[in-house]
């Protein structure tokens, strides 16, 4: 038996599990996506409401941060269901 043949054998038989992790790491991603939002949106009233008169520059950093969060778990999530629909 040929060792390609050994490996196939055995990520045949992890399908299973690799499905269920990549399940909980979508999960596990959009929690840590709203959690981050979640810090930026806090950060920016506690920043409005010791400067009001710079709510422009806090606001329009803030939907750019948001923004580059959203863009990283949706790539963890496309990750995740390229290994269930793949594997």
């Amino acid at each position: 038996m040929s060792l390609l043949a050994v490996l196939l054998e055995a990520g045949a038989s992890l399908a299973p599990i690799a499905k269920m992790g990549a399940g909980i790491g979508a999960g596990i991603a959009a929690i840590g996506a709203g959690i981050g939002i979640g810090q930026i949106g806090r950060g920016a009233l506690e920043s409005i409401a010791r400067q009001p008169e710079s709510v422009g520059d806090i606001r329009s950093n803030m939907i750019v941060a948001a923004a580059l969060i959203e863009g990283v778990a949706f790539f963890a999530i496309v990750v995740c269901l390229l290994i269930v629909f793949l594997a």
